[in-house]
This record gives structure tokens, C-alpha cells and sequence, in this order.
């Protein structure tokens, strides 16, 4: 099956050797998201904006590929703090619809660029 590689300004260019998103029949694999805002690639300030930026940038790449975030299968979160899961939850009740997609939360110590949180997703589109 071939794949198409998915790409939009309006999410941070790629910061290393990766694509924003692979599209491969009806399934899309999206690359990690930290809260860069696109146009300047600065870090959103404070964990509330990170994670607004993290899933507008989802949000962006997954219209990019043809698609919303209620097309998601599968959301792995990525939090240097589990303190904040809490808020985690809150912000995917503005961006996902039910019926909500699997998740698995990490604890992690340390994200690219001095990120407090990391989202990817994987879509399937009907």
C-alpha cells in the first residue's frame, strides 16, 4: 500500500528526521506534537498553553490529512509532570467528541525542546 506523507504549515515544520504525519490506506500515523506555535517555533508559555498549542497543532495535520480528531483510534500522551494529566483530560473533552479514542498517559523525564507535554495519534479515516 503506498504511503503519502502529510504536511501543513499550520503545525510546527518537522525538527528532526520525521514527517508530521504518514497516511497509508485509511489510517494515519501522526508524529508527536509538543506546544510550538508554528509560526515562530516558540515554546507556548506554561503547561495550560502547551497543551492547547499541542492538540491545535494535532488538530491542524489531522485536517491536513482529510481528517478531524474524532478520527482518532489511538491518543499516547507524553507529561513530564502526571500532575497535570488532570488537565489533559479537560482539554481532550474541547477536541474529541465521544465516543473518546484508546489512550495510554507517560510519565516521561524529559521532552524535545524543554516540552512539558507530548501528544501523537493515530486516525482512521471511514
Amino acid at each position: 500500500m503506498p504511503r503519502t506523507i502529510v504536511s501543513t504549515p499550520n503545525a510546527p515544520a518537522a525538527i528532526g528526521t520525521y514527517s508530521q504525519a504518514v497516511k497509508t490506506g485509511n489510517t494515519v500515523y501522526m508524529s508527536g506534537q509538543i506546544g510550538l506555535d508554528p509560526v515562530t517555533m516558540s515554546m507556548a508559555d506554561g503547561i495550560d498553553a502547551q497543551i492547547r498549542q499541542v492538540f491545535d497543532n494535532l488538530e491542524a495535520v489531522a485536517k491536513a490529512a482529510g481528517a478531524t480528531l474524532d478520527n482518532a483510534a489511538k491518543v499516547n500522551v507524553y507529561l513530564t509532570d502526571l500532575g497535570n494529566f488532570t488537565k489533559v483530560n479537560e482539554a481532550m473533552t474541547r477536541y474529541f467528541n465521544q465516543p473518546f479514542p484508546a489512550r495510554a498517559a507517560v510519565g516521561v523525564a524529559a521532552l524535545p525542546r524543554g516540552a512539558m507535554v507530548e501528544v501523537d495519534a493515530v486516525l482512521v479515516i471511514d
